[in-house]
């Protein structure tokens, strides 16, 4: 059995910085690149960023480009979100996924290719 799970949300004021991880248990998880999404109130769900199963490759959306970092231990099986700058468009519940490949494709707000999904951690930026 397939579990994902995320922690690390919080309250942070704008500028400020979080780190989010995610843990994937049930899968060959160097086998699998891995992506973090993000779904604000009223608005779509949104790939952000994915990372190849090597952790050798990084895709980042243009809206968090510069300010988030994904990285990978695969011997933990964890997978990081380093959120810096943060600003008021970035409140939202952010996700952890496995893709169901080892190379990321392009980013994209359909995640038809992720198999497995964690419930979310919230992160609330304050002005």
């Amino acid at each position: 059995q397939v579990q994902v799970v995320e922690s690390g949300g919080g309250l942070v004021q704008a500028g400020g910085s979080l780190r989010l991880s995610c843990t994937a248990s049930g899968v060959t998880f160097d086998d699998y690149a891995m992506g973090w999404f993000r779904q604000a109130p009223g608005k779509e769900r949104e790939e952000i960023s994915c990372i190849n199963s090597r952790g050798s490759s990084r895709r980042y959306a243009d809206s968090v480009s510069g300010r988030f970092t994904i990285s990978r231990d695969n011997a933990k099986n964890t997978l990081y979100l380093q959120m810096n700058s943060l600003n008021t468009e970035d409140p939202a519940m952010y996700y952890c996924a496995v893709r169901r490949t080892r190379l990321c494709g392009p980013l994209s707000a359909v995640p038809v290719e992720y198999d497995y999904w964690g419930q979310g951690t919230q992160v609330t930026v304050s002005s």
